[in-house]
């Protein structure tokens, strides 16, 4: 394969941007079914900085077909995407679960198994049934390390990190637009490059950095919802953003830790100051309830008694058990001087997962010619308002396996563009003022979250004081200059734009979590 830090006339078969459970799995499958494709994976920092090595529920899966079913996992689906799901979509993702899950397992994924040698499977949130495989509490970052090693071991894949992709090339052909290439960002060589590509893959994750309150990492700006809509890409349901109830209200606040769902699944319960579960006043579930109703009663909890957080009950929990299902949450306790069997655990609800984005088919392609995206930046329709407890890793292996499918299937139709397109900006200035954009950043949050969990919302006024934003971050760069600091933002401001406009056109009530 061609050295891409030294050719000036850059092409690669398929350009995927990201390395989650998406792009990964969809690259080993297409690179092992046609190993004669050239495969580039460019990823904005380390491969593994991503939203799937943080997943630590697990995967939701049909294994028990005595007790459990594909239409009792279909049902608790829908009822948790409240009405706006694709039946036709969670239908072919739940019936290909068992398939995707083999394919895992054939890697050297593990997932725990009981004294009998079965599945020990988890239950959470939504589900009417034990469904849940995981290993331990950190099971995407499993799933992403052994998709990784595998990634390395095959010849037509090259892997580049800390290359942040800022743009996507397109043409208009026979009045379609048909994505051609991409320009992108050589973090070490502080240069911009562009490649032509046959198809570009987004896998690019969500937007939570877009809230005060995130379980996301910092990479999570909305990057390839921005890219994606520059283009003419549909962007739809941005207003479904999930919130998930059990973030830790302690230490570092952004991204935020997670408490897995698996935790309440455990047995764990939700209290309030007095050490009173609360939950059953607005589910019957109480905490096994789904992720929207759990938030908004604990934010409903919090308008009233005027505290900042709720607490996480372990104590009556087992120890031993405990700490053994969940060693990385307890570490992570531990260190800040909580003890799960003795302390209560302070929690909030924090943005987590982004149901909409680019709107794809049942095969991950986009109304672009050429451009794909697949896991959380697509919008599947799998998800609908509120995405059920661990179903995006599986929605990503699910959606990973049919883009693989119909790429391997048209790409001979993909032709290469002939135009080859120079960076304006071949270098940027080693000196970017993060600073100035971290002040920015924290308006932006309190803009977005105060818009997303008021009553009373102005999209209007919301806009034009976003707008107003962009006029300052553009003081902050020269004229005919651009900085890597100033592209993330851009991002994020576009991506909080189309999720206030698109609440305001489609009039719907969003999951405010």
């Amino acid at each position: 394969m061609q050295d891409l830090n030294q050719n000036s006339k850059l092409k690669t078969d398929i350009l995927i941007v990201g390395s989650g459970i998406s792009g990964l799995f969809f690259a080993m499958k297409t690179a092992k079914k046609r190993p004669d494709l050239s495969i580039v994976i460019m990823t904005k920092e380390n491969a593994q900085n991503t939203n799937t090595q943080l997943a630590q529920g697990g995967i939701a899966v049909v294994t028990d077909y005595i007790k459990d079913s594909f239409e009792q996992h279909i049902k608790d689906t829908l009822q948790s995407g409240d009405g706006l799901c694709d039946l036709e979509i969670v239908d072919m993702v739940v019936k290909q679960a068992p398939e995707r899950l083999k394919e895992l397992v054939e890697i050297g994924t593990s997932f725990d198994k009981n004294e009998k040698g079965e599945w020990n499977l988890g239950l959470e949130g939504g589900h009417s049934q034990h469904r849940i495989l995981h290993h331990k509490d950190s099971s995407g970052l499993e799933i992403e390390k052994k998709l990784l090693k595998i990634i390395k071991e095959l010849p037509n894949i090259e892997l580049l990190e800390n290359h942040m992709v800022l743009d996507i090339s397109t043409e208009i052909k026979k009045n379609k637009t048909i994505c051609t290439g991409a320009f992108f960002y050589h973090k070490k060589r502080n240069t911009i490059k562009y490649i032509r590509t046959r198809t570009i893959m987004l896998c690019t994750g969500g937007c939570g950095q877009l809230f005060e309150n995130t379980t996301n990492p910092k990479i999570a700006t909305g990057d390839g919802i921005a890219m994606a809509a520059r283009t003419g890409a549909t962007i739809s349901d941005m207003e479904y953003i999930q919130f998930h109830p059990t973030a830790l209200a302690a230490g570092e606040k952004n991204p935020m830790f997670l408490i897995s769902e698996a935790v309440r699944g455990f047995g764990a319960h939700i209290v309030n100051e007095d050490g009173k579960r609360f939950l059953f006043k607005y589910d019957a579930r109480a905490e096994l309830a789904t992720r929207d109703v759990v938030s908004n009663a604990i934010n409903r909890e919090l308008q009233s008694s005027s505290k900042n957080h709720v607490y996480l009950d372990c104590r009556h929990l087992d120890r031993n058990a405990f700490y053994n299902q969940f060693p990385v949450i307890t570490a992570h306790c531990n260190q800040l001087g909580i003890k799960p069997e003795k302390d209560l655990i302070p929690i909030v609800p924090a943005a987590h997962y982004q149901c909409g984005g680019i709107k794809v088919d049942k095969n991950g392609t986009t109304t672009v010619q050429n451009l794909y995206a697949v896991g959380e930046c697509a919008r599947t329709g799998l998800h609908g308002k509120n995405r059920l407890a661990s179903n995006s890793l599986l929605e990503a292996l699910v959606f990973a396996h049919q883009a693989s499918e119909n790429v391997v299937k048209t790409i001979s139709k993909f032709k290469f563009s002939s135009k080859i397109l120079v960076p304006k900006f071949p270098k940027l200035p080693q000196l970017n003022d993060y600073y100035a954009f971290d002040i920015l950043k924290k308006e932006l949050q309190q803009l977005v979250t105060a818009f997303y969990t008021s009553e009373n919302r102005n999209a209007d006024l919301v806009s034009e004081q976003i707008k107003a934003l962009n006029d300052s971050a553009l003081s902050l760069i020269k004229p005919h200059e651009i900085t890597i600091p100033f592209i993330e933002f851009s991002n994020m401001l576009t991506t909080s734009l189309i999720i206030i406009m698109q609440c305001k056109a489609e009039k719907k009530e969003m999951c405010k979590g």
